[in-house]
């Protein structure tokens, strides 16, 4: 089973790249650093949920629809 960074943060990815934006640009617009948005990519942290929240916001998606997605993922594997 894949640890939860890993899916939160390949969720992340594909939604901003379905935005056709980078992640400087998606960092700025977040107001979080740019190295940091690389490492939820890569599932290499344990974010808060205040910037869970923060990112679903700037990707314009409820946070519960990307647990949806994190859930699917996981059922995916079971």
């Amino acid at each position: 089973m894949k640890e939860i960074e890993k899916l939160f943060g390949g969720v992340i990815r594909r939604r901003r790249k379905e935005m056709k934006i980078s992640q400087e640009a998606f960092a700025d617009l977040a107001g979080i650093h740019r190295t940091y948005i690389s490492s939820i990519e890569l599932g290499k942290v344990q974010v808060s949920i205040n910037i869970a929240q923060k990112l679903a916001d700037t990707l314009n998606t409820p946070l519960s629809v990307i647990w949806k997605e994190i859930e699917q993922e996981l059922g995916t594997e079971g």
